[in-house]
């Protein structure tokens, strides 16, 4: 297995990293500062819906919203992991309210065409991805102020996910959970657990003290909410990892393991309106809707 090397990176620079946690869809949005500036970034931010009734709500994203005026800071990026399937993205309405650019990797074309074709979308839904402000690819820099924020590749769970590397700081989605939570599924449509493999061990090339920031916890066994691992607890500690001893074991683990799992309660509007940078889809007369696919998502 040869895994790509990571490019230049920066890891002495040392991000300042804020996180807010959503109870509902157990997700961490983090607010990233520049130590040395008021420049921000927020990654995977959340929007509260109500589905069963039809109904959004801005909770969560004021929350973020509020704790950004608090302190006074000025957003740059707006940042999205993955497309994600388990919560709403509120990236429109913080643009709004705070400003910055909307970034996510350069493969959400790859996600808006198999996605497109499963909720049955016309040709006024563009799949080119220029709903984002910015899409990057594999090694492209960005700036929140002096920090710089390196991006690499790292699909499986999606065919579109990125890890931001911060300074020290590094950003995972759903690619790795906390060390006693494994790593990431890999059965939606495009997943891959081979990919998934080979993008963890590239990560797990950057050294041992580089903090490790996860989308998504759920308190295995009980114990309190996290966030912050290392990559070194990760390569010596993360459960999946420790009970496979090479690549063909873990994608077997991975596959048994995805079949067990139920399909997340919001994966259908997240999908729709995550695609679309956070909008919902509209209706010929311009009210927003959603659709439901019958039988899309059967394994």
């Amino acid at each position: 297995m040869n895994i790509k090397p990571l490019p230049s990176l920066h890891l002495e620079q040392s991000a300042t990293v804020i996180p807010l946690f959503d109870e509902v869809t157990n997700t961490v949005t983090y607010i990233v500062k520049d130590p040395h500036s008021s420049a921000c970034a927020v990654l995977d931010s959340v929007l509260d819906i109500d589905y069963s009734a039809g109904n959004v709500g801005y909770d969560s994203a004021n929350k973020v919203i509020d704790k950004i005026r608090q302190l006074a800071l000025e957003v740059e990026w707006i940042i999205e992991t993955h497309v994600h399937a388990d919560h709403l993205s509120a990236a429109p309405y913080l643009q709004q309210e705070l400003g910055g650019k909307l970034g996510i990797s350069d493969q959400i074309t790859r996600v808006q065409e198999t996605f497109g074709k499963i909720f049955n979308e016309g040709t006024e839904f563009q799949r080119d991805g220029s709903q984002f402000d910015q899409l990057f690819a594999d090694g492209d820099t960005y700036r929140i102020g002096e920090l710089i924020a390196t991006v690499i590749y790292t699909p499986g769970h999606t065919p579109a996910c990125n890890t931001h590397i911060i300074g020290d700081a590094c950003f995972v989605g759903d690619t790795f959970f906390m060390p006693d939570g494994g790593t990431g599924r890999a059965d939606f449509p495009g997943g891959d657990a081979r990919e998934l493999y080979r993008s963890m061990q590239r990560v797990l090339t950057l050294p041992d003290h580089v903090r490790v920031f996860v989308c998504h916890d759920y308190g295995p066994n009980g114990r309190d909410i996290a966030w912050e691992t290392t990559i070194g607890e990760e390569r010596n500690s993360n459960v999946h990892l420790q009970q496979c001893r090479n690549e063909d074991e873990y994608v077997k683990m991975r596959e048994s393991r995805d079949a067990t799992l139920a399909m997340p309660k919001l994966i259908i509007p997240s999908l729709q309106v995550n695609m679309r940078a956070g909008h919902f889809p509209e209706d010929d007369e311009g009210n927003m809707e959603l659709k439901v696919p019958i039988n899309a998502f059967n394994k």
